[in-house]
């Protein structure tokens, strides 16, 4: 998401610079954001561009923002709120020009209320908040998601999913969300002796969730959806075609077809 809004932006022809926030220790979150200068520290034999000066022009995505230490957060305020920075051991107060999209998998408002994450800093990011929905919340996206990584991780072979496969995939809650949606289909390749992936292609835990009850019964949702759910997870369940499947169901073929195109 954050490269297709640095994409379509006026931006576009500027750089996309990506911080991997949880994976910066406390030492090396000012150095790896800000550049330092030569001798700054031990170690420090020549000038480094940070990560904020090379997105100048373009976009810095910090992935995983609810991860930065308390005691830094300051730090990242500051740039944004001025809009300058200095590197490690410099005097220089120099101009950042980037647009700041921030991406977490954390509840920073209650983050906020528990002390660990700031609240001017938390204002000053949720200027548009864009929420996107987990894999399980858009299930209709999950087989034209599946059929596209096929695409992906196959270029060289035409491979498809048997509609037992779909409907088990889109029966699935992926607690890993797309990245767990990714490895399923990647073991699935490795698994499929044919160009058809089938149910036992896919892993134990997608199979017998499919199996193990109706999906979406726990929350409500629009009756449609409901419905769509259950005629997913009937598919799944069921051992044998659609025509069975539909007499079963007590509609025509053409009417569960109708449905599940929904």
């Amino acid at each position: 998401m954050a490269q297709a809004i640095h994409q379509q932006s006026g931006r576009e022809q500027g750089p996309f610079v990506i911080v991997e926030c949880s994976g910066l220790t406390e030492t090396l979150f000012e150095s790896e954001l800000f550049g330092y200068e030569k001798g700054a520290f031990t170690g420090a034999n020549q000038r480094k561009i940070g990560l904020v000066e090379s997105a100048a022009g373009g976009t810095l995505f910090l992935d995983e923002v609810g991860d930065i230490p308390l005691g830094l957060q300051v730090k990242l305020l500051r740039v944004l709120e001025t809009g300058t920075f200095r590197r490690v051991g410099g005097v220089e107060t120099l101009r950042a020009d980037f647009r700041l999209i921030a991406a977490t998998h954390r509840d920073l408002k209650g983050m906020v209320e528990r002390g660990s994450f700031r609240r001017d800093l938390y204002y000053r990011l949720s200027v548009f908040p864009i929420h996107l929905p987990a894999l399980r919340e858009r299930r209709e996206d999950i087989a034209l998601l599946a059929e596209t990584l096929l695409a992906r991780l196959a270029p060289g072979r035409a491979y498809t999913l048997s509609e037992a496969a779909r409907a088990r995939l889109q029966a699935y809650d992926y607690p890993g969300n797309i990245r767990e949606l990714r490895n399923i289909i990647e073991r699935a390749v490795l698994m499929a002796d044919g160009d058809t992936l089938l149910p036992e292609h896919l892993p134990p835990e997608v199979v017998s969730d499919a199996s193990a009850g109706m999906p979406g019964v726990d929350v409500i949702v629009p009756l449609e959806t409901a419905e769509l759910r259950y005629l997913q997870w009937a598919l799944a369940h069921h051992d044998g075609d659609r025509k069975s499947l539909a007499d079963r169901l007590g509609v025509s073929e053409r009417t569960l077809y109708r449905k599940l195109a929904v």
